[in-house]
Protein backbone atom coordinates (compact mmCIF):
# COMPACT_ATOMS: atom_id res chain seq x y z
CA UNK A 1 0.00 0.00 0.00
CA UNK A 2 1.25 3.80 -0.45
CA UNK A 3 1.97 5.83 2.14
CA UNK A 4 0.44 8.94 0.29
CA UNK A 5 -2.63 9.54 1.85
CA UNK A 6 -5.71 9.03 -0.52
CA UNK A 7 -8.62 11.53 -1.26
CA UNK A 8 -10.88 9.24 -2.79
CA UNK A 9 -13.83 8.32 -0.52
CA UNK A 10 -17.06 6.45 -1.90
CA UNK A 11 -20.65 5.75 -0.31
CA UNK A 12 -20.78 1.49 0.14
CA UNK A 13 -22.93 -0.04 -2.39
CA UNK A 14 -26.33 -1.35 -1.86
CA UNK A 15 -26.34 -5.11 -0.57
CA UNK A 16 -29.19 -7.13 -1.68
CA UNK A 17 -30.94 -10.26 -0.32
CA UNK A 18 -34.27 -11.29 0.76
CA UNK A 19 -35.67 -14.19 2.49
CA UNK A 20 -39.34 -15.68 0.79
CA UNK A 21 -42.00 -18.28 1.48
CA UNK A 22 -39.72 -20.61 0.71
CA UNK A 23 -36.10 -19.28 0.92
CA UNK A 24 -33.88 -16.10 -0.06
CA UNK A 25 -31.41 -14.37 -2.36
CA UNK A 26 -28.54 -11.70 -1.40
CA UNK A 27 -26.07 -10.47 -3.33
CA UNK A 28 -23.22 -7.25 -2.47
CA UNK A 29 -21.22 -4.32 -3.94
CA UNK A 30 -19.90 -2.44 -1.63
CA UNK A 31 -17.18 0.38 -2.27
CA UNK A 32 -15.85 2.85 0.86
CA UNK A 33 -12.58 5.06 0.33
CA UNK A 34 -10.84 7.32 2.53
CA UNK A 35 -8.22 10.06 2.95
CA UNK A 36 -5.59 10.10 5.78
CA UNK A 37 -4.27 12.90 7.94
CA UNK A 38 -0.71 13.55 9.17
CA UNK A 39 -0.36 14.07 12.55
CA UNK A 40 0.22 10.38 12.75
CA UNK A 41 0.51 8.71 9.50
CA UNK A 42 -1.20 5.45 8.77
CA UNK A 43 -3.04 6.04 12.19
CA UNK A 44 -5.84 8.42 11.52
CA UNK A 45 -7.53 8.12 7.82
CA UNK A 46 -8.48 4.89 6.45
CA UNK A 47 -6.42 4.76 3.02
CA UNK A 48 -8.78 4.39 -0.13
CA UNK A 49 -6.89 1.67 -1.50
CA UNK A 50 -6.99 -0.62 1.68
CA UNK A 51 -10.85 0.30 2.29
CA UNK A 52 -11.88 -0.27 -1.57
CA UNK A 53 -10.26 -3.73 -1.08
CA UNK A 54 -11.48 -4.82 2.19
CA UNK A 55 -15.26 -3.86 1.11
CA UNK A 56 -14.74 -5.67 -2.32
CA UNK A 57 -14.49 -9.05 -0.55
CA UNK A 58 -17.83 -8.08 1.42
CA UNK A 59 -19.26 -7.74 -2.37
CA UNK A 60 -17.67 -11.19 -3.17
CA UNK A 61 -18.74 -13.02 0.34
CA UNK A 62 -22.47 -11.84 0.33
CA UNK A 63 -22.63 -13.19 -3.55
CA UNK A 64 -21.46 -16.45 -2.55
CA UNK A 65 -24.06 -16.58 0.06
CA UNK A 66 -26.53 -15.20 -2.48
CA UNK A 67 -25.73 -18.18 -4.53
CA UNK A 68 -25.54 -21.00 -1.68
CA UNK A 69 -28.79 -19.86 -0.34
CA UNK A 70 -31.13 -19.57 -4.22
CA UNK A 71 -30.33 -22.96 -4.75
CA UNK A 72 -31.94 -24.12 -1.89
CA UNK A 73 -34.65 -21.79 -2.14
CA UNK A 74 -37.31 -21.21 -4.34
CA UNK A 75 -39.15 -18.01 -2.73
CA UNK A 76 -38.56 -14.29 -2.76
CA UNK A 77 -35.57 -13.17 -4.79
CA UNK A 78 -33.91 -9.61 -4.62
CA UNK A 79 -31.78 -7.82 -7.51
CA UNK A 80 -30.99 -4.43 -8.87
CA UNK A 81 -33.45 -4.04 -11.27
CA UNK A 82 -37.24 -4.66 -12.50
CA UNK A 83 -40.15 -3.47 -15.90
CA UNK A 84 -43.60 -3.94 -14.25
CA UNK A 85 -46.03 -4.81 -16.49
CA UNK A 86 -49.51 -2.72 -15.70
CA UNK A 87 -51.80 -5.45 -13.02
CA UNK A 88 -54.84 -6.87 -14.81
CA UNK A 89 -56.01 -8.46 -12.49
CA UNK A 90 -54.28 -11.79 -13.56
CA UNK A 91 -55.06 -15.35 -12.18
CA UNK A 92 -57.34 -15.23 -9.14
CA UNK A 93 -55.20 -15.61 -5.82
CA UNK A 94 -54.27 -19.00 -4.12
CA UNK A 95 -54.86 -18.09 -1.13
CA UNK A 96 -53.24 -20.30 1.73
CA UNK A 97 -51.27 -22.41 -1.08
CA UNK A 98 -49.32 -19.04 -2.24
CA UNK A 99 -50.18 -17.82 1.36
CA UNK A 100 -53.22 -14.90 1.71
CA UNK A 101 -50.54 -11.70 2.30
CA UNK A 102 -48.87 -12.62 -1.13
CA UNK A 103 -52.28 -13.25 -2.53
CA UNK A 104 -53.29 -9.78 -2.24
CA UNK A 105 -50.39 -7.68 -1.55
CA UNK A 106 -50.78 -4.76 -4.03
CA UNK A 107 -48.91 -1.62 -4.72
CA UNK A 108 -47.87 0.27 -1.36
CA UNK A 109 -48.17 -2.49 1.09
CA UNK A 110 -45.87 -3.63 3.69
CA UNK A 111 -44.99 -6.98 4.32
CA UNK A 112 -43.20 -8.66 7.13
CA UNK A 113 -41.96 -12.29 8.28
CA UNK A 114 -40.28 -13.67 11.51
CA UNK A 115 -39.78 -17.49 9.93
CA UNK A 116 -36.61 -17.95 8.04
CA UNK A 117 -38.48 -19.63 4.98
CA UNK A 118 -41.37 -16.40 5.72
CA UNK A 119 -44.12 -19.25 6.44
CA UNK A 120 -45.95 -16.26 8.29
CA UNK A 121 -45.75 -13.66 5.67
CA UNK A 122 -48.22 -11.15 6.60
CA UNK A 123 -49.26 -7.74 5.77
CA UNK A 124 -48.60 -4.88 8.42
CA UNK A 125 -49.33 -0.72 8.66
CA UNK A 126 -46.36 0.73 6.88
CA UNK A 127 -45.68 2.94 10.08
CA UNK A 128 -44.94 -0.37 11.62
CA UNK A 129 -41.77 -2.53 11.52
CA UNK A 130 -41.62 -3.85 8.48
CA UNK A 131 -39.27 -6.16 5.37
CA UNK A 132 -40.51 -5.64 2.34
CA UNK A 133 -42.49 -2.70 0.99
CA UNK A 134 -44.32 -3.81 -2.42
CA UNK A 135 -43.72 -1.19 -5.48
CA UNK A 136 -45.31 -2.84 -8.30
CA UNK A 137 -47.00 -6.64 -9.32
CA UNK A 138 -46.02 -8.27 -12.43
CA UNK A 139 -48.32 -11.08 -14.00
CA UNK A 140 -46.28 -13.47 -16.07
CA UNK A 141 -49.50 -15.05 -17.53
CA UNK A 142 -50.03 -11.88 -19.61
CA UNK A 143 -46.31 -12.76 -21.30
CA UNK A 144 -46.09 -13.96 -24.20
CA UNK A 145 -45.55 -17.61 -24.96
CA UNK A 146 -46.03 -20.77 -23.16
CA UNK A 147 -43.48 -20.91 -20.08
CA UNK A 148 -45.59 -19.36 -17.89
CA UNK A 149 -48.59 -20.60 -18.98
CA UNK A 150 -51.11 -23.05 -17.35
CA UNK A 151 -48.87 -26.50 -16.00
CA UNK A 152 -45.53 -24.28 -16.61
CA UNK A 153 -43.12 -25.46 -15.22
CA UNK A 154 -41.53 -23.52 -11.56
CA UNK A 155 -38.61 -21.43 -12.91
CA UNK A 156 -35.39 -21.96 -11.76
CA UNK A 157 -32.75 -19.94 -9.61
CA UNK A 158 -31.31 -18.54 -12.98
CA UNK A 159 -34.57 -17.33 -14.42
CA UNK A 160 -35.79 -15.31 -11.68
CA UNK A 161 -32.55 -13.92 -11.50
CA UNK A 162 -33.28 -12.35 -15.07
CA UNK A 163 -37.09 -11.84 -14.63
CA UNK A 164 -35.88 -9.71 -11.34
CA UNK A 165 -33.05 -7.87 -13.69
CA UNK A 166 -35.74 -7.50 -16.84
CA UNK A 167 -38.42 -5.98 -14.56
CA UNK A 168 -38.04 -4.42 -10.86
CA UNK A 169 -35.62 -1.18 -10.70
CA UNK A 170 -37.49 0.61 -13.10
CA UNK A 171 -40.68 -0.28 -11.24
CA UNK A 172 -39.10 0.87 -8.13
CA UNK A 173 -38.25 3.93 -10.11
CA UNK A 174 -41.58 5.06 -11.12
CA UNK A 175 -43.23 4.30 -7.96
CA UNK A 176 -40.66 6.43 -6.09
CA UNK A 177 -41.21 9.21 -8.97
CA UNK A 178 -37.53 8.45 -10.37
CA UNK A 179 -36.16 9.16 -7.11
CA UNK A 180 -34.46 5.93 -5.89
CA UNK A 181 -30.76 5.82 -4.80
CA UNK A 182 -29.06 2.33 -5.75
CA UNK A 183 -25.96 3.17 -3.88
CA UNK A 184 -28.43 3.44 -0.42
CA UNK A 185 -29.34 1.64 2.26
CA UNK A 186 -32.96 0.21 0.51
CA UNK A 187 -32.06 -2.62 -2.02
CA UNK A 188 -34.63 -3.78 -4.99
CA UNK A 189 -36.33 -7.22 -4.15
CA UNK A 190 -38.72 -9.35 -6.05
CA UNK A 191 -40.85 -12.09 -4.15
CA UNK A 192 -42.12 -15.15 -6.39
CA UNK A 193 -45.05 -17.48 -5.28
CA UNK A 194 -42.94 -20.58 -4.15
CA UNK A 195 -43.08 -24.07 -5.83
CA UNK A 196 -46.53 -24.61 -4.62
CA UNK A 197 -48.05 -21.58 -5.57
CA UNK A 198 -47.01 -21.89 -9.08
CA UNK A 199 -48.03 -25.41 -8.72
CA UNK A 200 -51.92 -23.95 -7.84
CA UNK A 201 -51.86 -21.41 -11.01
CA UNK A 202 -50.17 -17.98 -9.14
CA UNK A 203 -48.49 -16.76 -11.75
CA UNK A 204 -47.68 -12.96 -10.37
CA UNK A 205 -44.62 -11.50 -8.52
CA UNK A 206 -44.32 -8.81 -6.43
CA UNK A 207 -41.37 -6.03 -6.98
CA UNK A 208 -40.32 -3.70 -3.45
CA UNK A 209 -37.96 -2.29 -1.34
CA UNK A 210 -35.90 -4.19 1.59
CA UNK A 211 -33.39 -2.78 3.63
CA UNK A 212 -30.70 -5.39 2.86
CA UNK A 213 -27.29 -5.32 5.15
CA UNK A 214 -24.11 -5.89 4.00
CA UNK A 215 -24.39 -9.68 4.30
CA UNK A 216 -27.64 -9.84 2.12
CA UNK A 217 -29.98 -10.04 6.06
CA UNK A 218 -32.72 -7.92 6.05
CA UNK A 219 -33.42 -5.13 8.43
CA UNK A 220 -36.63 -3.74 9.80
CA UNK A 221 -37.76 -0.57 7.93
CA UNK A 222 -40.45 1.87 9.27
CA UNK A 223 -42.32 4.47 7.16
CA UNK A 224 -42.71 4.21 3.70
CA UNK A 225 -39.35 4.90 1.54
CA UNK A 226 -40.64 8.03 -0.22
CA UNK A 227 -40.49 9.52 3.04
CA UNK A 228 -37.25 9.47 4.09
CA UNK A 229 -34.05 9.87 3.31
CA UNK A 230 -32.20 6.65 1.73
CA UNK A 231 -28.92 7.14 2.61
CA UNK A 232 -27.10 4.21 4.41
CA UNK A 233 -26.20 5.38 7.09
CA UNK A 234 -26.03 4.32 11.22
CA UNK A 235 -27.04 6.07 14.49
CA UNK A 236 -23.72 6.67 16.24
CA UNK A 237 -22.53 4.39 18.70
CA UNK A 238 -23.52 1.20 16.13
CA UNK A 239 -20.92 -1.30 15.33
CA UNK A 240 -20.23 -3.17 12.10
CA UNK A 241 -19.56 -6.73 12.81
CA UNK A 242 -16.57 -8.15 11.13
CA UNK A 243 -15.69 -11.78 8.83
CA UNK A 244 -12.10 -12.45 7.82
CA UNK A 245 -11.18 -8.46 7.75
CA UNK A 246 -14.15 -7.68 6.20
CA UNK A 247 -17.44 -5.53 7.68
CA UNK A 248 -20.55 -6.99 8.47
CA UNK A 249 -23.87 -6.12 9.90
CA UNK A 250 -24.90 -4.60 12.71
CA UNK A 251 -23.43 -6.18 16.06
CA UNK A 252 -23.07 -5.40 19.59
CA UNK A 253 -19.82 -3.40 20.62
CA UNK A 254 -18.91 -6.14 23.11
CA UNK A 255 -18.70 -8.31 20.07
CA UNK A 256 -15.67 -8.15 17.35
CA UNK A 257 -16.22 -5.76 15.26
CA UNK A 258 -14.78 -3.84 11.88
CA UNK A 259 -15.84 -0.24 12.98
CA UNK A 260 -17.94 1.92 14.83
CA UNK A 261 -19.64 4.71 13.68
CA UNK A 262 -19.43 8.24 15.75
CA UNK A 263 -21.68 10.53 13.80
CA UNK A 264 -24.17 11.30 11.68
CA UNK A 265 -23.77 14.27 9.46
CA UNK A 266 -26.26 15.88 7.22
CA UNK A 267 -24.32 17.52 3.84
CA UNK A 268 -27.50 19.18 3.17
CA UNK A 269 -27.29 21.68 5.89
CA UNK A 270 -23.84 22.56 4.84
CA UNK A 271 -24.46 22.81 1.27
CA UNK A 272 -28.25 23.79 0.38
CA UNK A 273 -27.47 25.35 -2.60
CA UNK A 274 -26.44 21.88 -4.78
CA UNK A 275 -24.26 19.32 -4.99
CA UNK A 276 -20.89 19.46 -3.42
CA UNK A 277 -17.65 18.45 -5.20
CA UNK A 278 -15.83 15.04 -3.15
CA UNK A 279 -13.31 17.85 -3.08
CA UNK A 280 -15.76 20.12 -1.00
CA UNK A 281 -16.97 17.28 1.16
CA UNK A 282 -14.08 16.05 2.41
CA UNK A 283 -12.42 19.44 3.41
CA UNK A 284 -15.92 19.85 5.19
CA UNK A 285 -15.79 16.04 6.61
CA UNK A 286 -11.83 16.00 7.30
CA UNK A 287 -12.87 19.03 10.37
CA UNK A 288 -16.45 18.11 10.95
CA UNK A 289 -15.45 14.20 11.39
CA UNK A 290 -12.25 15.46 13.36
CA UNK A 291 -14.43 17.33 15.71
CA UNK A 292 -16.42 14.89 16.37
CA UNK A 293 -13.97 12.18 16.95
CA UNK A 294 -12.31 14.53 19.17
CA UNK A 295 -15.85 14.75 21.29
CA UNK A 296 -16.31 10.73 21.09
CA UNK A 297 -12.98 9.94 22.45
CA UNK A 298 -11.24 12.77 23.62
CA UNK A 299 -8.55 14.88 21.94
CA UNK A 300 -5.96 12.22 21.94
CA UNK A 301 -8.39 8.89 21.99
CA UNK A 302 -7.77 8.77 18.06
CA UNK A 303 -4.26 8.58 18.32
CA UNK A 304 -3.99 6.68 21.37
CA UNK A 305 -5.67 4.00 20.47
CA UNK A 306 -4.50 3.79 17.52
CA UNK A 307 -7.27 4.08 15.29
CA UNK A 308 -8.07 4.80 11.82
CA UNK A 309 -10.62 8.01 11.18
CA UNK A 310 -12.95 7.91 7.62
CA UNK A 311 -15.87 8.98 6.53
CA UNK A 312 -18.49 8.60 2.91
CA UNK A 313 -19.11 10.52 0.43
CA UNK A 314 -22.63 11.18 -1.25
CA UNK A 315 -22.34 10.66 -4.88
CA UNK A 316 -24.36 12.89 -7.78
CA UNK A 317 -27.05 9.80 -8.22
CA UNK A 318 -27.30 9.41 -4.30
CA UNK A 319 -27.88 13.05 -4.39
CA UNK A 320 -30.27 13.90 -6.82
CA UNK A 321 -32.29 10.48 -5.19
CA UNK A 322 -32.46 13.19 -1.98
CA UNK A 323 -29.80 11.50 -0.31
CA UNK A 324 -27.53 13.84 2.16
CA UNK A 325 -26.38 12.00 5.24
CA UNK A 326 -22.72 10.16 5.93
CA UNK A 327 -21.16 8.26 8.72
CA UNK A 328 -18.49 9.73 10.49
CA UNK A 329 -16.44 5.88 12.05
CA UNK A 330 -13.47 4.80 13.30
CA UNK A 331 -11.97 1.28 12.88
CA UNK A 332 -8.27 0.24 12.82
CA UNK A 333 -6.73 -0.34 8.96
CA UNK A 334 -4.65 -3.20 8.72
CA UNK A 335 -1.28 -3.12 6.23
CA UNK A 336 -2.40 -6.37 4.08
CA UNK A 337 -6.06 -4.61 3.64
CA UNK A 338 -9.41 -4.44 5.41
CA UNK A 339 -9.99 -3.99 9.15
CA UNK A 340 -8.46 -5.38 12.44
CA UNK A 341 -10.80 -6.74 15.22
CA UNK A 342 -11.66 -4.54 17.90
CA UNK A 343 -13.63 -5.96 21.15
CA UNK A 344 -16.16 -3.02 23.22
CA UNK A 345 -16.98 0.37 22.13
CA UNK A 346 -13.88 2.86 21.62
CA UNK A 347 -15.14 5.07 24.10
CA UNK A 348 -13.87 2.73 26.81
CA UNK A 349 -10.80 -0.09 27.36
CA UNK A 350 -10.54 -1.72 23.70
CA UNK A 351 -9.20 -5.03 22.18
CA UNK A 352 -7.53 -5.04 18.83
CA UNK A 353 -6.84 -8.36 17.26
CA UNK A 354 -7.08 -9.59 20.96
CA UNK A 355 -4.82 -7.22 22.81
CA UNK A 356 -4.62 -3.63 24.34
CA UNK A 357 -3.79 -1.02 22.10
CA UNK A 358 -0.15 0.72 22.49
CA UNK A 359 -0.11 4.21 22.42
CA UNK A 360 2.85 6.15 20.29
CA UNK A 361 5.11 7.82 21.95
CA UNK A 362 3.87 11.21 23.09
CA UNK A 363 4.81 14.19 20.56
CA UNK A 364 7.69 16.62 21.37
CA UNK A 365 6.54 19.84 23.25
CA UNK A 366 6.16 22.73 21.03
CA UNK A 367 5.50 21.07 17.76
CA UNK A 368 2.74 20.54 16.28
CA UNK A 369 1.81 18.99 12.59
CA UNK A 370 -0.66 20.87 10.57
CA UNK A 371 -3.42 18.49 9.18
CA UNK A 372 -3.28 19.02 5.13
CA UNK A 373 -6.46 18.74 2.57
CA UNK A 374 -7.20 15.48 1.83
CA UNK A 375 -4.35 14.01 -0.79
CA UNK A 376 -1.79 16.40 0.22
CA UNK A 377 1.67 14.74 0.73
CA UNK A 378 2.53 14.16 4.76
CA UNK A 379 4.24 17.49 6.27
CA UNK A 380 7.92 16.67 6.74
CA UNK A 381 8.26 17.07 10.54
CA UNK A 382 12.12 18.53 11.80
Amino acid sequence: MSDEPTPETSRPDPVDGTPSPTGDDASADADTATGRPVDQPRSRYLSAKTTRRALAAVAVGALLAALITIVFSDGFQSGDELISHPNTGGPMSTGAVAGKAFGTAGVGDCLTWTKDDAGDLSKVDCTDDHLFEVAAEVDLSIFPGTEFGPGSRFPGVLRFSELRDEHCTPAVNAYLGARYDPHGKFSVGLINPGEAGWAAGERTVRCGLQNSGTTGNLQPITGTVANQDQSKVWNGGTCIGINQNVPTDPVDCAEPHAFETISVVDLGAKFPDGFPTVEDQDRYLEETCTQASNEYLGPDGLRNKTLTLFWDNVDLTSWLAGSRKVNCSVGKEIDTGGFASIVNSTKGEILINGAPPVPPPALPEGRSVPTPLPGAAPAPIG
